[in-house]
């Protein structure tokens, strides 16, 4: 079986995507990194790809709010190109940044009447607080979402979360639609860091071949990434998240 194609968009101020690029090739891809304009300029960069992958940082520096440009220009100029990507059954995931992308352009939870959103964190008592940077605990939830079916029910994930707009809210209707699709990719299993509706940390559409979490996955898949590795500690690592994705795509 060939390594599938990885393609990882960026733009104007994301930082995240060399941490993924690493993590898809350790799980047997083979990613390939490219500008956003390069992409619109060149569409067929998309089409050659096995696997779409919207990674972490401060696109265009937040301008407007968190992945809100990126959104746009996704929206306006290759939603035609994304939804035909998804429709041949092509797996993208949107990290941090990257899941506040995909809410922006309705890819999630999916074009369908509901909406999600990403707000400004909050503490227990409503109160916002600042940009939140610490590592957290997450239970794979959805068997709907290619991305986490092979994960349920075995190891959780320790990874870090670095965001100020990472908030998980929606109606009680869309969060009841979420359960019962079983579109809640991942749970905080930690301490809720953020403020979000149930501890929500990530969901996947309604095909399960699209998914948004806000922690860096990416972030631990290798063990001396970890602060407490030199301490013997060994497990939480997300490798198998990634190889789930890159085996999906390499079935195609």
């Amino acid at each position: 079986m060939s390594a599938p194609r990885a393609l990882v968009v960026r733009a104007p101020g994301t930082n995240r995507d060399g941490d993924v690029a690493f993590a898809l090739d350790q799980a047997g891809a083979q990613s390939h990194r490219a500008l956003l304009s390069q992409v619109i300029a060149d569409p067929k960069v998309l089409h050659e790809a096995q696997l779409l992958v919207i990674p972490g940082g401060f696109s265009f520096a937040d301008a407007l709010g968190a992945g809100r440009l990126f959104a746009l220009e996704l929206v306006t100029r290759l939603r035609d190109e994304l939804l035909a990507f998804v429709a041949a059954g092509k797996p993208v995931i949107g990290i941090c940044n990257g899941f506040q992308v995909l809410v922006r352009t309705g890819l999630l939870p999916g074009d369908d009447g509901h909406r999600v959103a990403l707000g400004h964190n909050q503490n227990a008592a409503g109160d916002e607080i600042p940009f939140v940077c610490d590592w957290v605990t997450l239970e794979p939830m959805s068997r709907r979402s290619i991305w986490t079916e092979p994960l349920v029910g075995g190891d959780w994930i320790e990874c870090p979360i670095a965001h100020g707009e990472g908030r998980f809210v929606c109606t009680d209707d869309t969060l009841a639609m979420l359960t019962a699709n079983d579109q809640i990719a991942f749970s905080y299993t930690s301490p809720n860091p953020n403020g979000s509706l149930a501890d929500v940390a990530g969901i996947c559409d309604g095909t399960g071949l699209v998914l948004g979490l806000m922690p860096h996955p990416e972030n631990h898949v290798v063990a001396r990434q970890h602060p407490q590795y030199v301490r013997g500690h060994c497990f939480g690592l997300a490798n198998a998240l990634f190889t789930a994705g890159v085996s999906h795509a390499a079935s195609l």
